[in-house]
């Protein structure tokens, strides 16, 4: 859930600049483009964290070396934050961003039927999941 709060927070922090005359943020879609940057950021920095052991532990058992799979996950995070911001990639990051986030649906999947925690805190129930992750894919797209 903390993406979720990151992502809605920031969109209104960068909004609110934007109305209070901070150029870059008068669109909408800029406000959402660094949003979805500061939430894919906070969400990588746990596959590195105390809470990576429990990342690793979400991957579904047929997916070979799950500690690479999160090393590249959270990578590829990295890469599609930075690659939402800028114009000549926005639209190609938010494709590979929706993607990865289907990719990883498995391993959301796998921590809600096994009733897995995320630092120490259960993970939502699969359909709060599932919404969730609709949400992260439609806000990349959007961006986008």
């Amino acid at each position: 859930m903390i993406p979720l709060y990151v992502l809605v927070v920031s969109f209104v922090m960068f909004r609110a600049s934007g109305v209070a005359g901070f150029a870059y943020f008068s669109e909408w879609q800029s406000s959402l483009q660094a949003a979805v940057a500061v939430m894919l950021l906070v969400a990588a920095s746990a596959h590195w964290g105390s809470k990576r052991r429990d990342l690793i532990r979400m991957v579904p058992p047929a997916f070979p070396r799950p500690d690479l799979i999160v090393t590249i996950t959270g990578l590829l995070e990295i890469a599609g934050a930075a690659g939402l911001l800028f114009p000549v990639t926005s639209r190609i990051a938010s494709i590979c961003l929706a993607l990865l986030l289907v990719a990883m649906f498995p391993a959301n999947i796998k921590a809600a039927n096994e009733s897995l925690t995320l630092g120490g805190r259960p993970v939502p129930k699969l359909p709060v999941r599932t919404l969730l992750q609709l949400i992260f894919i439609a806000a990349v797209l959007l961006a986008g």
